[in-house]
């Protein structure tokens, strides 16, 4: 049966922890490393200063770290960042808050915003963190609230080998005794 776009929603049910990111990373400044860098100082009122780096990219904040061949980050006049971010794989990693525990993502494009607190992944897209997992053609991923939605592609009738569904591991969690089991 061909579908419109499969969608799934994941949010915190299927996961027990309810850590954040690293909320100190917020306060960090932003190191990037690449090949070469292009940064185009000028602003108009209203526009955004762009930077285009390329070449094995390394953006760090704190705990956050982001790999890409290129990264184009765009500045608002009132500081807030935004970073697309191309590569045969692009790669995102950042420590919960609180919880001696990663978010790990992959896709060919990603975009972040400092703004929303969000990153978007878009193309074989996968986000793990600790041993459960997601993966599909589009990733939402909220930091702030710890949420996220993941989306699969409907099938094209000249792709019928190919499988854009939405797949998801959970793994299960260790049960707590029972209070009256204990008695």
């Amino acid at each position: 049966m061909q579908s419109q776009c499969l969608f799934l929603s994941l949010s915190l049910m299927f996961f027990s922890a309810t850590a954040l990111a690293e909320r100190a990373d917020r306060d960090k400044p932003i190191h990037l490393e690449a090949d070469r860098a292009t940064v185009e100082d000028y602003k108009q009122k209203g526009e955004f200063r762009t930077s285009i780096f390329t070449g094995n990219v390394i953006l760090t904040q704190g705990t956050l770290i982001l790999r890409a061949d290129k990264v184009v980050m765009k500045e608002d006049s009132t500081g807030y960042r935004h970073a697309t971010a191309y590569g045969n794989l692009v790669s995102y990693r950042q420590k919960r808050d609180g919880v001696d525990e990663y978010v790990e993502a992959w896709s060919r494009r990603a975009e972040y915003d400092n703004k929303t607190d969000k990153i978007e992944l878009f193309g074989s897209a996968r986000l793990k963190r600790g041993t459960d997992e997601v993966e599909g053609d589009y990733i939402s991923y909220d930091i702030a609230s710890d949420f996220f939605q993941v989306f699969g592609q409907p099938q094209a009738e000249n792709d019928k080998n190919s499988d854009h569904r939405v797949r998801a591991v959970i793994q299960p969690k260790a049960k707590q005794p029972d209070a009256e089991t204990e008695k």
